[in-house]
């Protein structure tokens, strides 16, 4: 057991030996108080500082969700609270000598689930092999993290559409009031994330009141394009009030209803969605045009806002392979090549303009793709590959727009990778498939979350590499691999290919980039 006391009050946790190194953890912090209550759907309050010792040895409860059906293999089902969902784990290496680089966890699932207790993201091997401390966070999910209320509810749901986000800017103040007592330095936090985490990471750095939070981010398939408008989210509130059988004029039932019944009318509009979805459905995004989201992320980012952040984006090569390969088959689906055109048409493609993507990935691939791989690289490109390159595109706009970019000091770099090593699960059908880096970074291809995907198989040297990389940018903003240099993006578009033995290249897949900026080009 160990003890510290932070100014929020004392917590004790344990010890741990991983790789040689004695780690201390503390699961299941609070940051905020309890959601639930007067609090549903509002904005996350602090937590109040408790003066016994709370014992933080056991994980700490995950925000209400319905289970992953069908559920990933080697997971185990989740435990959730309303009431004691927004919490923290910290993982440190030590609390003695210089303070050390922080790496804050936002954890994937499409806005749907997911938990900081989840196996593949124990920080402990990251933490021993780092020397940084390591922090994974909780956040509201779903209708509780999203729904859209402001015209519903009146003043005080103005943001319950962004509450996610708000939870996760709350644990970051949390973060720089106390991890100095766990050893940390509050002005050098790196957030991290993966899938909707990176997609939240994304909607930060265009959010004004996230400036000075943080000095690095890193990226890892994810996009600040996932959002909405408010007309739009109003229409999945209409939705979602039906499924609850309410209406605008019973709105306000929604802050008394049982959780459960909450999570019975999302599961009903997940499937409704997932329906009429050839990709990855998303029933719930932040919505723009609110208080703490005033405009689309990429445009404040083109504006300059946390133009100082260093950031390291990247995407898996075969993002869509789970969309194509776990749907179930349906009588009434069409052609791959119109389901392909459908997927492009949701993300802005015209219809006309599908059969140029074909033309590119073809140029990429040196043949013509199969109609399954056309639908896949449509869903990895539409929704994860083109938005991060967007997205580098407007920070390099962006620094020419700040106040910040005035010396280069303060100037944010941007580094690029993509990840190419693939799956031999299911005979190599998935490639390097969408989450199939997090075992490399977190150093868990052994465990039994990742062993579907792994097989054992795994080059461990990758995950040295890998994190190793995300270390030394938490560290001093770049992400040095031995024995290779990692350049910045730039003009280039320098781009670190990691695979089994990686490698350096300049603008990967270009047909393709080149086809969307034509037809969809930057603002």
């Amino acid at each position: 057991m160990t003890r510290l006391s932070t100014p929020s009050g004392s917590v004790r946790g344990s010890r741990l030996e991983t790789d040689g190194t004695t780690v201390q953890r503390f699961l299941g912090i609070p940051y905020a108080a309890p959601p639930s209550g007067a609090n549903r759907f509002r904005p996350p309050v602090p937590v109040v500082p408790w003066k016994e010792v709370l014992d933080r040895t056991v994980p700490g409860p995950a925000a209400p969700q319905n289970p992953e059906l069908p559920a990933p293999p080697g997971a185990t089902p989740r435990s959730w609270s309303e009431d004691g969902c927004l919490n923290l784990n910290i993982w440190t290496p030590g609390t003695d000598g210089p303070a050390r680089p922080v790496m804050v966890w936002i954890h994937g699932g499409a806005y749907l689930s997911g938990a900081n207790s989840d196996g593949m993201y124990d920080g402990g091997r990251l933490a021993a092999a780092s020397g940084a401390v390591l922090v994974s966070i909780n956040y509201r999910l779903g209708a509780l993290g999203f729904l859209h209320l402001a015209e519903l509810l009146g003043p005080g749901y103005e943001d319950s559409s962004n509450l996610a986000l708000l939870d996760q800017l709350e644990a970051l103040r949390w973060i720089r009031r106390n991890i100095s007592a766990f050893g940390g330095n509050p002005d050098n936090v790196t957030i991290f994330g993966e899938s909707a985490g990176a997609a939240a990471i994304g909607t930060l750095l265009g959010m004004p009141a996230s400036e000075g939070l943080f000095r690095r981010a890193i990226m890892q398939s994810g996009t600040a394009e996932r959002y909405r408008q408010p007309e739009e989210s109003a229409h999945i509130s209409a939705a979602f009030l039906e499924l609850c059988g309410l209406d605008r004029g019973s709105a306000m039932e929604l802050l008394s209803l049982p959780v459960e019944r909450l999570l019975e009318a999302q599961a009903a509009l997940e499937r409704r969605i997932a329906a009429e979805s050839y990709a990855v459905p998303l029933p719930f995004q932040p919505t723009v045009g609110t208080p703490s989201l005033p405009a689309p992320p990429l445009e404040s980012v083109r504006s300059g806002v946390n133009a100082e952040v260093d950031l390291l984006i990247g995407t898996n090569l075969n993002e869509g392979s789970f969309a194509v390969e776990m749907r179930p088959p349906s009588a009434g689906d069409p052609a791959y090549p119109e389901r392909a055109a459908a997927v492009l048409a949701g993300e802005g493609i015209p219809a006309i303009e599908a059969p140029g993507y074909a033309c590119a990935l073809a140029e990429v691939l040196n043949r013509e793709p199969s109609g399954k791989e056309l639908l896949e690289a449509a869903i990895g490109d539409s929704m994860y590959r083109q938005p991060s390159n967007r997205l580098l595109d407007a920070r390099l706009l962006g620094v020419a727009h700040s106040a910040a970019a005035a010396t280069s000091a303060n100037t944010g770099k941007n580094f690029a990778y993509l990840f190419t090593w693939r799956s031999p699960a299911m005979g190599g059908k998935l490639g390097a498939c969408h989450a199939l880096d997090v075992p490399f970074v977190f150093r868990h291809l052994d465990i039994p979350e990742a062993a579907f995907l792994t097989r054992r198989k795994a080059p461990q040297s990758l995950s040295d590499a890998m994190s190793g990389a995300w270390a030394a940018f938490a560290r001093h903003g770049a992400p040095e691999m031995a024995e290779r240099e990692w350049p910045e993006y730039g003009q280039e578009r320098s781009t670190m290919v990691l695979d089994a033995e990686p490698r350096l290249e300049a603008d990967p897949r270009r047909e393709i980039r080149k086809f969307f900026e034509t037809v969809t080009p930057l603002p």
